[in-house]
């Protein structure tokens, strides 16, 4: 037997001809994801926003010290879920009337 006739055996072959095309898919699109992931994250324009930039767009935060796990958990269990009312917004074809 060839050189190409063993090559045109080979090829003929099920898993050569539909199970390493896959797997070149599968392990290259994981190369090409995490390219276009990196991509994205070191382009991305999110910055944090400091306290002083938010009192200036007239929001007030409280400080970290003030906002603890179990004071929020104590405000919680002060509201009432027993005695509420489902209040639904209008819908944009109804703005109209």
């Amino acid at each position: 037997m060839s050189v190409t006739q063993k090559l045109n055996t080979l090829f003929r072959k099920k898993s050569m001809r539909y199970g390493v095309p896959f797997l070149i898919l599968v392990v290259g699109g994981s190369f090409g994801l995490e390219q276009f992931s990196r991509l994205r994250y070191q382009f991305s324009r999110k910055k944090p926003v400091s306290p002083e930039e938010m009192e200036k767009l007239g929001v007030t935060m409280k400080k970290s010290e003030e906002v603890t796990l179990d004071k929020e958990y104590e405000r919680i269990k002060q509201l009432n879920i027993d005695e509420w009312e489902n209040k639904r917004g209008p819908r944009p074809w109804e703005e109209a009337q």
